[in-house]
C-alpha cells in the first residue's frame, strides 16, 4: 500500500494532525469573548472524539457540540476563571510565607477538575456540580492518566518556551497545533477511563450510574 493511499497510516496521521490544527483555529474563534472557553474546550473534546472514532463532520460536530453545552461549560469555566484570578491575585501580593501551600494546594486542585471537566462536560449529560464532582473523582481515582496529560501539556509549554528563545519561526506551527494537539493526545488516555463507566451506563442494571447518560449523537442534553 502506498504511503500516499488515504488508508495508509501516513495519511490517517495526517488528516488527524490537520482535524486537531482545525479544532485549534475554531476554539480560538469562538473563545474571543473569553466567557465562552469552557463551551469551546468542552466541544474541542467531542469533536476530536468523534473525529478519532469517524464519527460526523469535524466542523459541524463541533459547532453542534458548542451549542449544546454553551450553558454548562460557560458556568463551570466561571468557576475556574475566577478560582485563577484569585490564584494570580495570591500569587502577586499575598506573597507571605504560610501562604505558600495553600496556594500550591489550590494550584494542584484547579488543574487536576481542568484536565478532566471539559471532556465529563462533553460526553456526559449531568448538573455542573455533579459534572465537577465527578471531574475531581475520577482525576484523584485516576491520578495516573491525570498525572501522564499535565506531562503532556508541560511538555508542549517547554516546546513552545524553547522554539520563542531558539527557533522562534517554529512558534506559528506550534500556535497552530495549540490546544487541539493536546485534546487529540489526552483523548486516549481519557476514553480508556471513561470506557468502564460508558459500558457500566450500557447495562439495564445502570440507569442511576453516577456519571448519568452518556450524551447522544447530536450532542444536544437530555
Amino acid at each position: 500500500m502506498s504511503f500516499l493511499s488515504p488508508d495508509s497510516a501516513f495519511m490517517r496521521s495526517l488528516s488527524t494532525i490537520v482535524d486537531a490544527i482545525v479544532i485549534t483555529v475554531m476554539m480560538a474563534i469562538s473563545s474571543i469573548p473569553i466567557i465562552t472557553i469552557g463551551a469551546a474546550a468542552s466541544a474541542g473534546h467531542d469533536a476530536i472524539r468523534r473525529s478519532l472514532i469517524g464519527q460526523g463532520h469535524l466542523v459541524r460536530n463541533y459547532w453542534r457540540a458548542f451549542r449544546g453545552n454553551f450553558v454548562k461549560a460557560t458556568i463551570l469555566w466561571l468557576f475556574f476563571a475566577g478560582v485563577l484570578l484569585l490564584e494570580v491575585y495570591a500569587l502577586f501580593f499575598l506573597t507571605a510565607s504560610p501562604m505558600l501551600i495553600p496556594k500550591f494546594a489550590v494550584a494542584i486542585i484547579w488543574v487536576i477538575g481542568f484536565e478532566w471537566v471539559w471532556a465529563f462536560q462533553a460526553r456526559f449529560d449531568n448538573t455542573v456540580g455533579r459534572t465537577l464532582i465527578n471531574a475531581y473523582v475520577v482525576g484523584v481515582s485516576h491520578i495516573g492518566a491525570t498525572v501522564v496529560m499535565v506531562a503532556i501539556d508541560a511538555a508542549y509549554v517547554a516546546i513552545v518556551i524553547g522554539s520563542w528563545k531558539y527557533m522562534p519561526g517554529g512558534l506559528f506551527l506550534l500556535g497552530l497545533l495549540g490546544y487541539g494537539m493536546l485534546i487529540l493526545l489526552h483523548t486516549p488516555f481519557i476514553e480508556k477511563v471513561f470506557r468502564p463507566y460508558v459500558s457500566r451506563h450500557d447495562g439495564p442494571e445502570d440507569s442511576g450510574s453516577a456519571l448519568a447518560a452518556e450524551r447522544d449523537s447530536q450532542v444536544s442534553p437530555s
